[in-house]
């Protein structure tokens, strides 16, 4: 069995010139997120044994804070160019890559690549509450463990998956709800 964990980048900055997207930071608030999803994962002693991460700013900013607060500043993570604004096809096959040795796999990127990703791995199902929030949206710095009855990442396909969680920072902290601005 093997363990995917969804982690969508925090809130960023777009009060902040940059030249490219790619260079876009977090703000505040998407700081506030990501340390709080965090340290959900690390009081509910939820494992984590490789990261791959896109390298975009502001997915190296989420990382930077959500690290150290879920207690896995030890790992250092993969970057890989191709979760940037991927499709969920792409990353699919970014995921297939990682091989058998990882049990507890964290990938962290983009939408709406994230949350296509997450719909077509976990199957429809009358009265999925987690799958019906992913629907209406996955918001940044939200989180998703999926189940997988696989041995290996490169038998990954989709509606295989299972929830095991799913969380949002305004699940911790309704002072992170979306306010005016879009989340």
């Amino acid at each position: 069995m093997k363990t995917l964990t969804i982690l969508r980048h925090a809130k960023s900055g777009w009060d902040v010139a940059v030249e490219r997207d790619f260079d876009r930071p977090i703000n505040k608030r998407g700081a506030r997120g990501a340390e709080l999803i965090g340290q959900w994962l690390k009081r509910r002693k939820l494992p984590v044994d490789r990261i791959i991460a896109s390298p975009a700013v502001r997915v190296t900013e989420t990382l930077d804070i959500f690290q150290p607060a879920a207690g896995l500043d030890a790992l250092e993570p993969h970057w890989d160019r191709r979760i940037y604004l991927a499709s969920a096809a792409t990353l699919i096959d970014v995921i297939r890559d990682t091989g058998c040795d990882a049990r507890h796999l964290l990938i962290s990127g983009h939408n709406p690549g994230l949350e296509d990703l997450i719909l077509m791995l976990v199957p429809e199902s009358a009265g999925d509450e987690l799958r019906a929030k992913v629907e209406e949206k996955l918001p940044t710095s939200a989180l998703a463990r999926l189940d997988l009855d696989i041995a290996d990442w490169h038998d990954l396909d989709t509606g295989m998956a299972r929830f095991a969680d799913f969380i949002r920072p305004r699940d911790l902290d309704p002072a992170l709800a979306p306010a005016m601005d879009d989340d």
